[in-house]
């Protein structure tokens, strides 16, 4: 048997987590010096209405030793580990992930230890965790499970819009004056995930509707198939998710499409009003 594993970034909704049995290992965050540890449900309408107010929030990234800990359970249970994470590019838990996994290796050398890095934040990781607890539950062999998760990274593409410009200024990815004016003009960035699993900026847009019709027609290019689930996370933003789900319909999405609330590792970066949009096509960098 596997356990499959991930992390609070993944965005998964609780009834997803509980029909495939999926373990996430928490991220942390604080409030005004507050901890939350969302072990399954994460309350983001207060979480952006506290951003808004300008609470002050930091975010923690899940250390080796929580790793190791959480694996050997399974481990002890005579399981193999999966564990889908996080974007290296943008955090450190995959990266701690694996140094728990070389740990254990030597530990239990007639278990399976797999560490995937999906290069990807919210559902772009969460998509990937759905289509290995799929396999995982019709039978297919682990080997073959990691060898097709590797496989698909590249084709993951991820692009979101913010509706304030200020959260992208505290990151450094865009000036003080260019968040200034930009809110001013509303300009909006759209920002998409390379090839190393960093965000960049990919163009700018002004207007937050036409923004989203930017979204949608990146997917009507880049689109593998239309009939596959597609994921939108949003920071607090139910229009926003209502526009750009009805254009994608627009453009010929006849598959699910997966909508949550931005979870609240990338969520506290990119700030309340932010809408993303997760599949899979041809080219992430598209």
């Amino acid at each position: 048997m596997t356990q499959l594993f991930t992390d609070t970034s993944a965005n998964l909704p609780v009834e997803i987590i509980d029909e495939y049995g999926i373990e996430v290992v928490p991220f942390s965050y604080t409030i005004d010096g507050v901890e939350y540890i969302p072990e399954r449900e994460f309350d983001g309408k207060a979480f952006y209405a506290a951003m808004r107010a300008g609470s002050a929030v930091k975010t923690s990234m899940v250390n080796t030793g929580t790793f190791i800990e959480r694996f050997k359970a399974a481990l002890d249970a005579g399981k193999d580990v999966l564990y889908i994470g996080m974007s290296g590019g943008i955090s450190g838990t995959a990266n701690a992930a694996l140094m728990a996994k070389q740990e254990l290796d030597e530990e239990y050398p007639d278990r399976k230890i797999i560490v995937i890095d999906t290069l990807a934040a919210s559902l772009g990781e969460g998509l990937f965790v759905i289509k290995a607890a799929e396999q995982l539950k019709d039978g297919v062999a682990l080997d073959a499970i990691e060898e097709t998760i590797r496989a698909q990274v590249p084709s993951m593409c991820q692009s979101f819009t913010v509706d304030d410009l200020k959260y992208l200024k505290k990151t450094g990815r865009v000036s003080g004056a260019a968040a200034i004016i930009g809110n001013v003009l509303s300009i909006h960035p759209i920002l998409i995930g390379d090839y190393e699993g960093k965000i960049v900026v990919k163009s700018k847009v002004r207007g937050m509707k036409r923004t989203l019709d930017a979204l949608a027609e990146r997917y009507a290019e880049l689109a593998l198939s239309k009939t596959e689930t597609i994921g939108i996370a949003h920071a607090d933003n139910e229009d926003g998710k209502a526009y750009l789900v009805q254009r994608l319909r627009d453009k010929g999405l006849t598959g699910k499409c997966l909508s949550v609330c931005y979870e609240p590792v990338t969520g506290s970066h990119v700030g309340p009003g932010t809408v993303a949009l997760f599949f899979f096509g041809t080219d992430r960098m598209g």
